[in-house]
């Protein structure tokens, strides 16, 4: 299971150290491989939709399409993908180029043209130990990418919402626990590791708020900065991310600056695995950079796992994201509990089943709850 996992992280960030096909031509490598996943999930929202606004995951409103209950045979966390990469040495350096090209599995309609395509990556380093690696391109953003990456449920569903999961992927802990490290375009560096010890810098293009508030990004390009300790069992971390934003004419938003800090760790103990994360701060948002506009707020993010077999792992991952501020049916939380089973039919295929709830609270103390279950499974190739 630790491979699969492994997979499962390197698959989603930097392909080029896994892959099925090797093709050597002189002194470069080229590298194909991806993952196909897909996962029947059925939820039971029991409400009707707008007891909790915004972004209430628990709501039916997003979860359940509208309706009391749903059914989605579509992808989990990770988008089916098909990855490509390059990479040689040349006078020193060592360069490699990526891109990724995702797809979804479920979709609203038997005849419409599946076309949309979701590019997380397509960047290059270059580098070597002595001087770090150098990143131009469209990457994954280093503020909060350690706990999706930590998340058992990269390789299931999680929190079980219809609206992200018919037509994209559903969102593990996300808006539940963390916010989603984002894709951008970026300059980006990491130091040689020192001892265990490792830097990652990075200028980021600046982003609209796309979810909630219609802030449109500032003049001036973002920021985002990690620091990581790693050993033998265990790796700890703390990141910060900043930007700020312009006000919207039509909607009257006010400008703000988001601003938000990160710490977490991980530790394996024999057959035990222990993860925690936690993030606060202005504009730090739900799903995304300010999309709760100038708001501070707070995620929470737990998970134990245990190894019971070579082939069989089980979990249980908790995770809160909270607004510190609001009125009426504006959302107050958002909490997500799933409990897991992963098992490695082979090498290259794990088999998944999962039950959860996902609840939104209310400032007015409204509460809406989603109960879900699902299975499939996941195949790297």
């Amino acid at each position: 299971m630790k491979t699969k996992f492994l997979a499962a992280t390197l698959l989603a960030v930097t392909f080029p150290a896994v892959h099925a096909v090797d093709i050597k031509a002189g002194d470069w490598t080229v590298t194909v491989g991806g993952n196909i996943n897909a996962f029947y999930t059925s939820s039971d929202c029991g409400k009707a939709a707008g007891t909790v606004g915004g972004l209430s995951l628990g709501d039916a409103t997003l979860a359940c399409g509208g309706k009391d209950k749903s059914t989605v045979i579509g992808n989990g966390l990770l988008p089916s993908t098909l990855n490509v990469g390059a990479r040689t040495n040349e006078s020193g350096y060592d360069i490699a180029a990526l891109i990724g090209i995702g797809v979804a599995t479920a979709t609203g309609s038997a005849i419409a043209q599946n076309s949309t395509v979701d590019v997380r990556t397509a960047s290059l380093t270059f580098g070597n130990k002595d001087v770090g690696t150098f990143k131009l391109g469209r990457d994954y953003g280093l503020y909060g990418l350690n706990a999706v990456l930590s998340d058992m449920t990269l390789l299931g569903v999680g929190a079980a919402t219809r609206a992200t999961q018919d037509g994209r992927v559903s969102l593990g802990h996300l808006g539940s626990g963390y916010t989603f490290a984002g894709t951008y375009g970026q300059l980006a560096y990491t130091s040689p590791n020192m001892g265990g010890f490792s830097v990652d810098l990075g200028i980021f293009n600046p982003v609209d708020v796309t979810l909630g508030p219609t802030n449109t990004a500032g003049t001036s390009p973002a920021f985002q900065a990690r620091a990581t300790f790693a050993g033998q069992g265990f790796k700890a971390w703390i990141a910060n991310k900043s930007q700020s934003f312009d006000h919207s004419i039509l909607s009257a938003t006010d400008s703000f600056s988001m601003n938000a800090m990160e710490v977490g760790g991980s530790v394996d103990l024999g057959n035990f695995g222990l993860i925690g994360n936690y993030q606060n701060g202005t504009g730090v948002g739900i799903l995304s950079d300010g999309d709760q506009g100038n708001m501070k707020g707070t995620n929470t993010f737990v998970q134990a796992t245990y190894k019971l077999t070579d082939r069989v792992k089980i979990g249980l991952g908790m995770g809160k994201s909270e607004n510190d501020t609001g009125t009426g049916n504006g959302l107050k939380s958002n909490e997500n509990t799933t409990a897991a089973v992963y098992f490695n039919l082979t090498k290259s295929l794990t088999l998944v089943g999962e039950v959860g709830q996902t609840k939104s609270k209310a400032f007015n103390n409204a509460e809406a709850t989603q109960n879900s279950y699902s299975f499939g499974g996941i195949f790297f190739f």
